[in-house]
């Protein structure tokens, strides 16, 4: 049984309190720990700052409380299981891996399409990195799908939902989702699934 005070929900209750903070004064929260892109600041928007490679992570759309709220639900379900198999610290590096490369793939994906200079926020690509690692480590454990309800295998959850972030992704049909970044963060969990296969 995983204890009460593991680090899922340790993450899990940072992010709420952080939201909350969000929610009563935004826009200094944002300006200086959102994902700005590289030469944000040359169009008149706050600059980019190394920190906030980490910190937009812990940040989500006030605007928006289900993207917080899927994030953490996604979280939950696949992130206590995975950290029990890898263990507190093995899990935070897989964990951080996964945020990290998301902000670097939102950051070099904005530079080379010349997209508008607005804001990264979300804890998504951490998300997807833990959820490959429980589908790497419970290939067959059955996820259903809310819609439509179809239970899966978590591989084929895990590949399916892949593809389609990487159709939307290309396609641009689901307009403010940093869909690359969500695959970032997957790649920046490899390294650890490959350690301890390993």
């Amino acid at each position: 049984m995983p204890s009460f005070l593991n680090l899922t929900r340790i993450l899990i209750l940072i992010n709420a309190v952080i939201y909350c903070i969000e929610l009563a004064i935004p826009e200094p929260v944002i300006v200086n720990f959102g994902l700005w892109p590289l030469g944000s600041a040359a169009a008149g928007n706050p600059p980019f700052e190394i920190w906030q490679l980490i910190t937009y992570a812990f940040l989500h759309d006030p605007q928006s409380w289900t993207h917080i709220l899927l994030n953490m639900w996604g979280l939950f379900m696949f992130g206590q299981q995975v950290e029990e198999v890898m263990g507190i610290k093995r899990y935070a590096g897989l964990y951080f891996s996964s945020v990290l490369m998301a902000g670097l793939t939102q950051l070099a994906f904005t530079w080379f399409a010349h997209l508008p200079s607005g804001y990264t926020v979300g804890a998504s690509g951490a998300v997807f990195g833990v959820m490959l690692a429980f589908a790497v480590f419970f290939p067959k454990r059955i996820i259903v799908l809310i819609i439509p309800p179809i239970p899966l295998p978590a591989r084929i959850f895990v590949v399916l939902y892949v593809l389609l972030e990487l159709y939307l992704g290309v396609t641009g049909t689901q307009e403010g989702v940093a869909h690359f970044a969500h695959l970032g963060g997957l790649v920046g969990a490899i390294p650890f699934l490959l350690w301890r296969r390993r």
